[in-house]
């Protein structure tokens, strides 16, 4: 067999492995875990309440709302890939004993969430419920967090609107550029129906915007955060989680400190330039400056 059959083999392959991820990628970058209508939501020492947003007809957002003491704000919650707001629930705590309320939803396929899943239907699904949350909430006490696959959502979200901030756990650059890690030799370009460009999106981003990322994850990593962090560098702060994965961040003292400081703290201060060395120059041997 000559490099021309090794070729035409390659080729075919290549297409064939193409149409299947194009068709069904569904299965590849989601794992939903679907509820039973009647299921009831319950948290330990939280007070949440369920609502049901009907986007068109057959189409309904099921999300939650975790109350918190004395709220200051809230916190829009657009989760990962996997499972359903059921699991994800339980990291509501980390906002409310900050006081701040949390709005967390399933995506369509998710939990109790009906309706076909596309790129598209994603953005306009979490524009929707963003808009729905202005006309209760001042955008100025309105903080959109993202985690995995939510921080590309979130930061089309901040985008698109004026929050108080955009915080973006274990983001990706683009789920097209993560993907190829895995598949250097398909044509992502025009396989890959959730390209979700966060490097994109985030050239119109206006707020502050913090970034956290553990710098062991192996599913999307650190070197993205970095990345996406020079894309706006005056109004973006990067937080390394050291030694921290992808699903484990919640399990570092540093996360739970990032957030404190994230959450807690005052508008930040302007440097003075009269009293620190930042316009100090380094001058060349021999020279004085």
């Amino acid at each position: 067999m000559n490099w021309t059959n090794y070729l035409i083999i390659f080729i075919c392959v290549v297409a064939t492995v193409s149409l299947f991820l194009y068709f069904f990628q569904e299965r590849f970058l989601f794992h939903p875990e679907k509820l039973p209508k009647d299921f009831q939501f319950q948290y330990e020492n939280q007070e949440v309440k369920e609502y049901n947003l009907e986007i068109k007809d057959g189409v309904i957002i099921n999300g939650l709302h975790f109350k918190a003491k004395n709220s200051k704000g809230l916190v829009y919650y657009l989760k990962g890939n996997t499972k359903s707001i059921k699991g994800w629930g339980k990291f509501a705590v980390d906002f409310t004993l900050h006081n701040y309320d949390v709005i967390m939803i399933d995506y369509r396929g998710f939990g109790k969430s009906t309706g076909k899943m596309s790129q598209e239907s994603m953005k306009q699904d979490a524009l929707y419920v963003y808009d729905k949350l202005k006309e209760v909430v001042k955008e100025e006490n309105i903080i959109v967090y993202g985690r995995s696959l939510g921080t590309g959502l979130a930061t089309k979200v901040a985008s698109m609107n004026n929050p108080k901030m955009l915080v973006l756990a274990c983001p990706y650059f683009s789920m097209k550029k993560n993907a190829k890690r895995y598949l250097p030799f398909i044509p992502l370009g025009l396989v890959m129906r959730y390209s979700m460009p966060t490097y994109k999106w985030i050239k119109y981003v206006k707020c502050p915007i913090k970034i956290i990322h553990g710098t062991n994850d192996k599913v999307i990593k650190f070197a993205s955060s970095l990345r996406l962090s020079k894309m706006k560098p005056d109004q973006t702060k990067l937080f390394p989680i050291i030694g921290g994965g992808h699903k484990d961040l919640h399990n570092f003292e540093s996360y739970h400190k990032t957030l404190r400081e994230i959450l807690t703290s005052t508008e930040e201060h302007q440097i003075d330039r009269e009293k620190t060395s930042i316009d100090f120059i380094r001058t060349k041997k021999g020279k004085k400056k």
